[in-house]
Parts: C-alpha cells; structure tokens; sequence
C-alpha cells in the first residue's frame, strides 16, 4: 500500500495507465518534461537510460509508459523528492525499469562507472544561480536555478557516462541555445538534431529540444517546428 503525505495528489499521466505523486507546494511537472520524454528515442528493450534531476520521476516514468521498454536510473539531490518519486515508482509496478538514487549528479564518479548509459535526459534549471527572482520555496529554487549544478556541470557528466556514440536529449529555454552548443561540443557531445518549440504561431520560440551524440561528427539537424 502506497501512503500519501499531507498536500499529495495523485495525477493520472494519461500513458499506460500510469498515474504520479506530486507535491503541489513543492514542485510539479510542467510540459517541458512531457516533450523531452517524447523527444528522447528508446530504441533497444535493456537501452540504459539516466534521467538527471528527475524530481518528480515523470520522465523516465512517461518514457516507460511511451515506449514499453529500457532500464532508468534517476537521480535527484533532494531527498524528498527522491522519496516521492521512488514511490511513484512503486505505485506503477516499474520496480524491475526504474531505479530512483538521491545524489548530486556532480558526484557521479562515486556512483556509476564510466561510459554506463546509451542516453541521458535532463531537463534541468533554466536559470543561472544569480539571474532572475528566485521562489522563497527551497525546493523550487533548485529546481529553476543552477544551485545544486551548473549546466556544464550536467554535461561533463553526461560525457563521461556516455557510451560512445551514446545520446544527451536536453530541454532548455532558446536564451541558453548558444551556452548548449558550446558546452555540448567542449565535452565531446556533437549536436546533431533540434527543435525548436514556439508557444504560439506568432509567437518567438521559447524552448529548444535538443540531442547531442557522444563523439558525433559534425552535422546537426533542424527537426520541424513545434507548436503547444
């Protein structure tokens, strides 16, 4: 039997049957999660997958339910939040697919060992620690803001778990395209496929999609616009 904490509501994920536990006065998913575990491919049933700052677990829990196969790891620096997502974990029945470990990815060398994974997903802090007005939530402040890691922090880690030829899917906001590409290819990661997402047709885009390929030659592909 799966317990509830005080403020807990259980969120029907509308894939699979799957349903989540989210706090709403701590963190909840947005639709950035959502794209980015449609986005991110699973092609091989035991393809290893680490989804970096997981919070809520919805990523690797959607792409379970999306794709039906992969074995997840994802990691969480809040332990409540590891705590939460575990048990949503266990609510599915995805005990033997997804693994849940609260740890700072910034301390990766003492808990996986080299080239592990096939893809890492991550959609991380939008903000720099010292840019834009931060939630007098704790919680929500090392959600938006890189407090806990930096993005090149989230790279350089992506490229030393990666396997060669191994795939980092990411979900940013379009101000941080150009810190991206450069970070991506600083640590080996080639860019090689993008999408942008606009909120409205008329709109600018606000959030770019994008993979890169561990060791991938040069050649980055512009996918089709998407509209929310």
């Amino acid at each position: 039997m799966i317990l509830f904490k005080s403020n807990e509501r259980l969120d029907d994920i509308q894939c699979n049957g799957y349903h989540l536990i989210q706090n709403p006065n701590v963190f909840c998913f947005g639709i950035d999660a959502v794209l980015l575990a449609h986005y991110a491919k699973v092609i091989k049933p035991n393809q290893k997958i680490l989804d970096i700052g997981t919070g809520t677990g919805i990523i690797p829990i959607l792409m379970h339910g999306i794709n039906k196969r992969g074995k997840y790891t994802a990691v969480e620096v809040q332990e409540s939040m590891a705590e939460m997502a575990n048990r949503s974990v266990i609510l599915n029945n995805l005990q033997n697919d997804i693994q849940v470990k609260c740890m700072n990815i910034m301390d990766y060398r003492q808990h996986f060992i080299q080239e592990q994974f096939d893809t890492i997903t991550c959609n991380p802090p939008y903000m720099k620690n010292n840019n834009g007005l931060q939630n007098i939530n704790h919680s929500k402040t090392i959600a938006r803001h890189e407090i806990a890691c930096t993005l090149e922090d989230i790279i350089d880690a992506s490229s030393h778990l990666l396997k060669e030829r191994g795939k980092l899917v990411m979900i940013h906001r379009t101000h941080r395209l150009v810190d991206l590409l450069e970070l991506m290819r600083k640590h080996r990661i080639e860019p090689k496929r993008m999408r942008l997402v606009y909120p409205k047709i008329s709109k600018p885009p606000t959030m770019v999609l994008i993979e890169g390929t561990k060791y991938g030659n040069p050649e980055l592909k512009v996918d089709a616009p998407l509209i929310e």
